[in-house]
């Protein structure tokens, strides 16, 4: 481990994405600062981030309340001296049609995965201007280009975060800050959170898949936190929802309205079972990073810079309308030519 390590400060660290994030970074000998509510989960967390030869600090605290953000990064910045990078990874989310949701979930899953990326950014900021220098890192998703049935809220949340970043990213510019901010769009992943979500539908929930293994999603925040690229859009089924929307957005909301209900649910019957959208179920055991979903789950993912993708896209565009608009000039050349008429 060097001898003045980097420092990491992540949110939602205590389980899923959040969890195998910090022990990505804990491979590499980072120090890093474990944000989450339940404390079952945050000390397991710091066990293996110390396991794997980071330094782990555990920060308690509901990214829905801005003060418990900004206390948590002080205290660390006061450790470690520093934040070089700032992962918002904490999410919420409801699986329920909008007419059987209530204002209440609403406000929560908008404070936990939309407000909670805001506080995330507002506290790492105040740190990071003073030092010259640090990375943002949003743990985004499909959903922040494309909206799902069932999870209306959570879809809501992501797009905010997506305008509120593309709004910091001007600010940031206008400054001349060095600060970066860069976005990971995720696919489905294999987490705790399809047994801890609220559920309202009858049967159990799941990832639509292709489902990816946490470990293959954190590999590669480490590296975007790294180079911090403007967005990263990881796996195929990612690259094609957001694409496939942008070109044929209607096609996608007929696709959606037969398959998005089947393919967010088991065969199982759901069943009563406490949930974390206002408590935490971590509080008293240890979920990891990993769900139940083992069996269908890929341990490689591939990653997108979607820079490269959307210029295929315009060219291939441009292509087609080259060779309609060359073949209408051919079509209108032969209709314009004289008619050879027989000699009398």
């Amino acid at each position: 481990m060097a001898h003045n390590p980097r420092a990491v400060v992540i949110t939602g660290a205590s389980a899923g994405v959040g969890r195998a994030v910090a022990c990505e970074f804990a491979r590499h000998g980072w120090s890093v600062g474990l944000v989450a509510r339940g404390q079952a989960g945050l000390e397991a967390a710091r066990a293996e981030v110390e396991r794997l030869g980071g330094r782990a600090f555990v920060l308690p605290a509901d990214v829905a309340e801005a003060k418990a953000v900004g206390t948590a990064a002080d205290r660390f910045a006061d450790r470690f001296g520093r934040i070089n990078v700032w992962i918002n990874a904490a999410m919420a989310t409801v699986l329920s049609p909008v007419s059987d949701t209530t204002p209440e979930e609403f406000s929560r899953v908008t404070d936990v995965t939309y407000l909670g990326q805001v506080h995330g950014v507002m506290a790492a900021l105040r740190h990071m201007r003073g030092e010259g220098q640090g990375t943002i890192v949003s743990i985004g998703s499909a959903l922040a280009y494309r909206g799902i049935p069932l999870q209306a809220p959570y879809c809501a949340a992501k797009f905010a975060t997506r305008g509120f970043l593309d709004a910091l990213r001007t600010e940031l510019l206008h400054e001349g800050s060095p600060v970066r901010v860069t976005e990971v769009h995720l696919p489905a992943v294999n987490t705790p959170q399809f047994d801890w979500a609220r559920n309202k539908m009858p049967r159990r929930a799941m990832p639509v898949p292709p489902v990816f293994q946490p470990e293959a999603i954190a590999r590669e925040v480490y590296r975007a936190a790294l180079s911090a690229p403007r967005e990263i859009w990881l796996g195929g089924s990612a690259a094609k929802a957001i694409l496939g929307d942008a070109f044929a957005p209607r096609l996608v909301d007929r696709m959606l309205s037969t398959q998005g209900y089947s393919g967010q649910q088991t065969e199982d019957q759901a069943r009563e079972r406490p949930d974390n959208l206002f408590e935490p179920l971590d509080r008293e055991r240890d979920f990891g990073a990993r769900g139940r979903f083992d069996d269908i789950a890929s341990d490689g993912v591939t990653a997108f810079n979607p820079v490269w993708l959307k210029v295929g896209a315009i060219a291939a565009v441009g292509a087609l309308a080259a060779g309609g608009f060359a073949l209408g000039a051919a079509w209108g050349r032969s209709s314009a030519s004289p008619v050879q008429r027989p000699r009398a």
